[in-house]
Order: structure tokens, then C-alpha cells, then sequence
């Protein structure tokens, strides 16, 4: 028998039934709208809740079951069930290319192109010319080649796999030849020499980690070699008495022993990042000029794009690269080239890409325009954390992320939140994060700071300005 029978006295006996609360008037929209099951769901979460509430002793004894209090439990636990966990969040940790963020956001011509190929049967693999089955590839090939100068293209779902396929298909079962100090490893544990080892290479470092010289590669050739390989050090530097070989030495050296030279760039930019006042990157199209045989890189980092990876190079390659058993296992999907072709058609299109891709827009944009926004947004917050917490504005220097241009730091300015107390403030990084749409942070030198550099469009800042009234309440609510 349980404590509530053995009880009559006992409030958990006074809870109402599921059906009881499922027909309330309160819940007849809810019901319309997300159907009996979820409304179910949040009821039965919230009385499940209340009776191990009611029933633990040390909790002080109600009079009687709170019904407005009850109903309110049940709505929040509603709309807990409704939220999407895919939520979009304010981006104010200072790393704009942020990984667990989602990295970039599409453009608006990404997103219709996404809405139109979720919408309707596109031709996806259908030759409309033609009038029989075609390649998913030539959807954003013909872009591809006009934009890096190469000879063909391919797509995968990401550019480890873009790595994954190149290596497999190219060098299984033979030697792969890299430099020493460019045995990179990235975020989520991605390792050069795990994934040489993956794709069947026998992995073969020359040089030291500081400097590579052409006569190593030379002299580590052999007929058992398969291929070069550089990779682009996008996420760390290494400085002082250094060398590496050039592009076109290595291209030369290849191309002298009969095997490919293959370049992953990760990153990959399809602008030249000068002309935005930013420091140089890397781009698919240099690498194909100094005479790579393939180049590999991401669509969701400088590129502004969608997750993909993308493989341009010299035609039989690609063609290799397409006929290898891997390639459809890691093909994307209409939806990722359907806002992968509308972002390559953006920088053959305009002469002002950064307008049109909220990823150069965030990197590029003025410190004057920061600071402006910075001055705007500080009376509004110092109101909304009254009681909780001191803000000052601060100058800072955000970071682009997902290994890009590691060294370089960007200037900017953030709101500087301080509480008296210590524990206060990672109560309050949870506060900003439970609004209805999370505000996320970083911690330093013991305050919570909100680079303000991605929250750039008008739209981004009335939104951020109009849930600051509701910090207080979530304040008092948050443990």
C-alpha cells in the first residue's frame, strides 16, 4: 500500500486526474494546436513532479493543492514539451564560426533555396535536358569550377569525410606523405593520422615540426608512395624558426613521381579576406593554381555555406573520388546543396558577398558600429539586471572560429556583467540561458561577457532587447 493510501490526509490524494486536467478549459488551445499527446506528456510530467514534491518530507505542508499554481506547472511543462531542441540562440560568446553554435547562418537566398527543396520533388538526380536519372553533383559543379579554377567537383556531407573519401580512394594500401608539423589535430578529435589510418594509408612524416624542406619529401618517395599531403595549420601557429615547402615545390615534386598532390585547406575561402579588412586566408583557387591535383574544404565555415565538404581538382581524380563506394555513403542531401548552390551563386553574382552572407557580414563589420550598438544597449541591460548585476561596457577581441586565422583577433565590444557574489554569476549565466531564446556567453576574469559582434542585424537586436524584461523573473526562478 502506498504512503498516499495509507494516508487520507496526504495532498497527493488531492491531485487531479490526467483526464480531469486534460479537459480544462485552459488547455482546450493548447490541445487544438499540439494534439492530446503532448498535452498528455506535460500533465503527467507535472503531477509526477507534484506527488514527489508533496511526498518528501522535508518540504513544508501545504493547506491544500494550489490549482492556479498547478495549472501554471502544466503550461510550463507544455511548452517545455513543445520547444524544438533544435533552438536558435544568441551568439555572443566572441567566436563567430562557433561549432557547437551551428557555425554559419545561411543567407536569406540559402534559406528559400532550403524552404523550395523541402517544399516540392526537386531534380535532384534528374537530368531535366536529358529526361533520365543524371548527377547529384552537377547542381553546384559548374559553380564550383568557375569559382576555384579547377577542373571538376565533388561533394560530401563534410569535410573530414571530403578528407576521408580523397585518402581512401587515392591512397588505400600505399604511403600517404605528409609533413611533420602539419599532423593536425581539430575540434571533436579529428586527427590527421586517425584518419590516414581509417582510409587504409600507410602514414609516412618527414621534416620536423618546425621545418620541412622539399629535399625530405625527395628522399621519402618511393613506389610505394600514393600521394602528398598538406594540410592547411588552420587552427594553431607555429612561429619562429620555421619553413615549410611552397605549393608549387610540392606540386613539382609530385608531379615528378607520378603520384597526386593533395591539399585540405578545412577552412576554405572563397574571397579574398583582404578586401574586407581582414588578414589573408587561404583559397580553393590559389591551391589549384600553385598546382594541387585536389583541394578539400569546408562549406560551413569562411565559405558561409551550408555543412559540406567540397573536393575541386583535376577531372580523373574527381571522377575516381565519385565511382569509390564511400562517395554515396557520404553524399549530402538535396537540402545541403540546394543552400550550397544559392551561397556559390552569391560570390559569382555579387561584387559585394559580405552584404548577402551574415558570416562575412559578422566578420568584417566596424568596431565604430559595435561600439555604437554597445552605448545603445548598455542603459536597457544596466535596467534589466538592476539588483542582479553591475554592467559595463568593455573593448574586447572576438575570434572567427573553426580553426580559422587562430592567431588573429578581431576588435570588438561587449557588455561586462559582474555579480557581488561568485556562485551569483554562474546563476546568472543560466538565467541568460533560459530565455525564450538563449543568450550565450562566455565567462572571463570572473564576469559574463556578451561580445556584441554577431548580434548585427536589426531584427537579431529588437529580439535581444524585447526578453530583457523577463530576466527578473527567471532570476528569481533560477536555483
Amino acid at each position: 500500500m502506498s504512503d498516499s493510501a495509507a494516508n487520507p490526509n496526504d495532498l497527493r490524494r488531492q491531485l487531479p486526474a490526467v483526464d480531469q486536467l486534460l479537459n480544462h478549459p485552459r488547455f482546450e488551445a493548447s490541445r487544438r494546436e499540439h494534439g492530446d499527446g503532448l498535452v498528455i506528456r506535460a500533465i503527467r510530467t507535472t503531477l509526477a513532479e507534484w506527488r514527489r514534491r508533496l511526498g518528501d518530507p522535508a518540504m513544508s505542508p501545504l493547506p491544500t493543492i494550489d490549482e492556479a499554481a498547478l495549472l501554471a506547472a502544466v503550461e510550463r511543462a507544455l511548452a517545455a514539451e513543445a520547444r524544438l531542441n533544435v533552438r536558435a540562440v544568441f551568439n555572443l560568446t566572441g567566436t563567430v564560426i562557433h561549432t557547437n553554435l551551428g557555425r554559419s547562418p545561411l543567407s536569406e537566398a540559402a534559406i528559400d533555396a532550403v524552404v523550395q527543396a523541402a517544399r516540392h520533388p526537386v531534380a535532384l538526380e534528374y537530368d531535366l535536358d536529358k529526361g533520365r536519372r543524371g548527377d547529384r553533383d552537377r547542381l553546384v559543379e559548374g559553380l564550383l569550377i568557375e569559382l576555384t579554377g579547377a577542373e571538376a567537383a565533388t561533394v560530401v556531407n563534410n569535410n573530414a569525410a571530403a578528407v576521408l573519401l580523397a585518402l581512401t580512394a587515392l591512397g588505400a594500401g600505399r604511403e600517404a606523405v605528409i609533413s611533420r608539423g602539419e599532423m593536425i589535430e581539430i575540434g571533436g578529435a579529428f586527427r590527421m593520422p586517425d584518419v590516414m589510418t581509417a582510409a587504409g594509408c600507410r602514414l609516412v612524416e618527414v621534416g620536423a615540426t618546425n621545418r620541412t624542406h622539399g629535399r625530405d619529401f625527395r628522399q621519402a618517395l618511393g613506389d610505394d608512395s600514393g600521394l602528398i599531403v598538406k594540410a592547411h595549420t588552420s587552427n594553431y601557429a607555429i612561429t619562429g624558426f620555421t619553413s615549410s615547402v611552397p605549393e608549387a615545390e610540392l606540386a613539382t615534386i609530385a608531379r615528378d613521381h607520378g603520384i597526386p598532390f593533395m591539399i585540405d585547406l578545412g577552412s576554405g575561402a572563397l574571397t579574398d579576406f583582404r578586401e574586407l579588412g581582414l588578414p589573408h586566408e587561404a583559397r580553393p583557387g590559389e591551391a589549384i593554381a600553385a598546382g594541387a591535383d585536389l583541394v578539400t574544404f569546408s562549406g560551413d565555415k569562411l565559405l558561409g555555406g551550408p555543412q559540406a565538404g567540397i573536393v575541386v581538382g583535376k577531372r580523373e581524380l574527381i571522377e575516381r573520388l565519385k565511382q569509390h563506394p564511400l562517395k554515396r555513403a557520404l553524399r549530402c542531401d538535396k537540402l545541403t546543396l540546394a543552400a550550397l548552390e544559392a551561397t556559390l551563386r552569391c560570390y559569382r553574382d555579387s561584387a559585394e558577398p559580405a552584404r548577402h552572407l551574415p558570416t562575412l557580414a559578422m566578420l568584417s563589420r566596424g568596431v565604430d558600429e559595435i561600439d555604437a550598438q554597445a552605448a545603445r544597449l548598455l542603459p536597457r541591460m544596466q535596467a534589466a539586471l538592476d539588483g542582479v548585476a553591475e554592467v559595463v561596457t568593455r573593448a574586447c577581441r572576438s575570434q572567427l572560429g573553426s580553426g580559422s586565422l587562430p592567431v588573429d583577433r578581431l576588435d570588438s565590444r561587449a557588455l561586462v556583467m559582474r555579480c557581488t557574489e561568485g556562485p551569483a554569476l554562474a546563476r546568472l549565466e543560466r538565467t541568460l540561458r533560459a530565455l525564450p531564446r538563449p543568450v550565450i556567453g562566455r565567462l572571463h576574469e570572473g564576469a559574463l561577457w556578451l561580445d556584441l559582434r554577431c548580434l548585427c542585424r536589426e531584427a537579431d537586436e529588437r529580439s535581444f532587447l524585447a526578453q530583457l524584461s523577463g530576466i527578473q523573473s527567471l532570476w528569481r526562478a533560477t536555483p
